[in-house]
């Protein structure tokens, strides 16, 4: 039997120091509602039907995870992959919104991006497919 309601929502919920915050972040990004709104959680789609959102939990023990990777400290546990149709000014947008953009950046149609709380995000063009494909 597979997971299934009447309205399948699935999210994703991100812990931060302070929810609120992080939540009016994602608003200014990605355009979206904030639809619940109470002290330590909100919830945040882009519409009230759309079946999928982004919620918010404050976390007072919270670590800003580092990225990438180095021993002994604090690991990204998932990370959130937005398309784009055009990188610098998805980045330029971004940044207007608050994030900043991560040192390493691995590939060259990827910008890995760092919320307010340190969570990393990935905006990203598609390649379009070429005949040796």
């Amino acid at each position: 039997m597979a997971l299934r309601t009447k309205t399948h929502w699935i999210g994703v919920v991100l812990d931060a120091p302070d929810a609120r915050d992080l939540a009016r972040f994602y608003e200014r990004l990605l355009g979206w509602t904030i639809y619940g709104d109470e002290a330590n959680w909100v919830t945040l789609a882009p519409s009230k039907d759309a079946g999928y959102n982004l919620a918010f939990q404050t976390e007072p023990k919270y670590q800003r995870p580092v990225w990438p990777a180095e021993d002994g400290k604090p690991q990204m546990s998932m990370h959130l992959d937005l398309e784009v149709d055009d990188l610098e000014q998805a980045v330029e947008h971004a940044v207007q919104a608050g994030a900043e953009p991560a040192e390493f950046q691995p590939q060259q149609n990827v910008r890995v991006m760092l919320d307010p709380a340190g969570h990393p995000f990935c905006l990203y063009v598609d390649d379009p497919p070429t005949a040796d494909k």
